[in-house]
This record gives C-alpha cells, structure tokens and sequence, in this order.
C-alpha cells in the first residue's frame, strides 16, 4: 500500500529579533469570525487543521473578529492539532473590542486572560495593540505597553506588538519607547500591487530590530474576481475601486488569477516576515499555499504583474483616511 508523502513545508523566516521562526504564508483568522459568511465550527477547525499540515505555524486573531468567535473557533481548531504548543505560534489582540475601543491598563489586563481561555491557552506568543490610531498614542505609550510589558514577565505574553493603517504610528511609537519594547509591527494594506508604501519604512524597522508582519495582500477583497465581500463598505476611494476592478477582469480576460498574483507579490519580499491572508475553507488554504510554493519553484509571473502594475498605476500607493489621535 502507497504511504502518503508528507506536505513539503512552507518557507520559515526570522521575525525580528523574537527568535521565532513563522511560515511566509499566516493563517488570518478574522474570517472564523463569520464577518463575510457562515463558518461552522467543523469548517473551521478542517481549516486550521489544514493549514497546519501543509506547513502554516502562524495564527492572527482578534477578540474583535466575530465578538470573540473567532478566537474560540480558532482556540478549538488549535486544540484539535493534538501537537506539541511549541509547534505553532499564536497572536491576538486588545483595545479593539465590539463595544468599542479601549487601551487602558485595566482593560489589558482583562483582556488577556479572556484571550487565554477562548483560545485555551497557557500564553500568547503575541500580544498586539488594535489598530491604535483609533486610541491615544501617548497612552499606548505611557499605559498599554507599561501593562504588556508586565504581562511578559508574568509569562502570559512572549513578546508585544502594534498594529495599524497609518505608517507613521509605528515611527511615532516606536521613537517614543526604550529599545525592545516593542517587537513586532503588523501593517495592512500597504504591501500589496497596488500599494508598496510599506516598503519605504522597511530600513527603519530593521534598524529597530522590529519584526514586520503585513497584512491583507489582497487589499481587503480589492484584487480578486469577485470585489470586496461588502463593496459598498470598503473604505477605498472609488478610483482605486474602479482601477482594481478593472486589473482583475483583465486577469481573468488572460486566464490569470489576480489573487494569486497579488499573493505572490507580497511574498516576494523577504524583508517582511509572514503575509497575513484571512482563510475560512481549505479550499482557500490550498491555494494560498499553492501560491506561496509556485513562487518558491519558479518565481512570479513577471509579464502579468507588469501588465496589472500599468493599470493600477494611476492610483498606486492611494489610501484612504483613518484618524490619529496623539494624547
């Protein structure tokens, strides 16, 4: 009888000055959440299953995703791997919450042990502050990260993180706290094909001994054949809607997959750590990984990235608003 090969495994690549070692394909685990459709709970744990065995060691969650299912759907998926915890890397968040925002230290400390018991877990590896332009800077500074920082002594957290769409909340934090503070950045939507600012701010984190962590390659829906799950919804101005709209009917004119360009743009850059991509079926699993090892065998497609960078041309690197609150 054939015994079945084991998945070859995904790429692994230092993150900061952490010591782990995470897949260049992350498991983004908001849409277990059901933000964008039904995900019962033994599709979920399938999922993360899969995506296990074909070699992704890294979660993202949120109790924000889904008013914390997300991270009880993703903690059931964990339990169900039977490994070893140390085989797999966890992150989640706080300050986001459905009730709205809150950064205090009272809330942080709430949060983690909430986080814990949904993800039924001993300790976090990555604790990251929710999209903080929507708090106060200054109290990230002088409050959150104060509190993250004894929770890592406590053993509850391995290391702190900081997340956000405006990049200069990361310059802004990070000029403002001791060195090793913070350890990890996660940013969303600024390395993709058409938006590369991230790449700008590459030199300064590595200066900082601050691992990168990007997010949402597809631009929230924006390079896919189908659009946004709620287009209506996306904050993008509708020039960049229209242009990317039009880049991923040209693809498909051509029998390209504009996703998987997209993915595989993104995980071009070794520079970056892991790409988040959210995932809710195995199918999605599958190809992100498939993407992921096509670029690794024989490179991206070079003739229809440049075809897709001459139409997005027009409005690459446009983003659109989201407050900063400094103090």
């Amino acid at each position: 009888m054939a015994v079945a090969m084991p998945a070859p495994k995904l790429e692994l690549r230092r993150l900061g000055n952490t010591g782990l070692k995470v897949s260049s394909v992350g498991f983004g685990a908001s849409p277990l959440g059901s933000r964008f459709c039904p995900v019962s709970e033994e599709d979920a744990i399938a999922t993360v299953r899969e995506a296990f065995r074909l070699g992704i060691n890294f979660f993202d969650t949120s109790p924000f995703y889904g008013a914390t299912l997300s991270e009880k759907l993703l903690g059931k998926g964990l339990k169900a791997l039977g490994v070893p915890r140390n085989e797999y890397i966890v992150s989640t968040k706080i300050g986001r919450y459905r009730e709205g925002f809150d950064f205090s230290s009272e809330r942080v400390t709430k949060s983690i042990d909430e986080s814990l018991e949904r993800l039924q877990l001993d300790y976090i590896d990555i604790f990251h502050c929710h999209d903080i332009e929507f708090g106060s800077l200054d109290q990230i500074i002088d409050e959150t990260i104060p509190t993250l920082q004894k929770l890592k002594k406590l053993g509850k957290i391995r290391f702190v993180g900081i997340t956000g769409l405006p990049l200069e909340i990361f310059t802004y934090v990070l000029d403002r706290v001791p060195p090793g503070t913070v350890d990890v950045i996660l940013s969303y939507c600024h390395y993709s094909i058409n938006d590369s600012t991230l790449e700008d701010l590459l030199p300064y984190l590595k200066s900082k001994d601050v691992g990168v962590i990007s997010a949402a390659p597809l631009a929230m829906g924006l390079l896919t054949e189908n659009g946004p799950p709620a287009p209506d919804r996306h904050p993008a101005p509708p020039e960049l809607k229209s242009a990317c709209k039009a880049a991923a009917a040209y693809c498909k004119q051509k029998g390209k997959n504009i996703s998987k360009l997209a993915m595989q743009y993104s995980l071009s850059n070794k520079d970056i750590s892991t790409v988040l991509v959210g995932m809710n079926s195995v199918k999605q699993v599958e190809e992100n990984v498939a993407a992921a090892r096509e670029l690794e065998l024989s490179g991206i497609d070079q003739q229809s990235l440049s075809e897709v960078e001459a139409i997005l041309k027009p409005v690459k690197n446009l983003t659109w608003p989201s407050g900063i609150q400094r103090s």
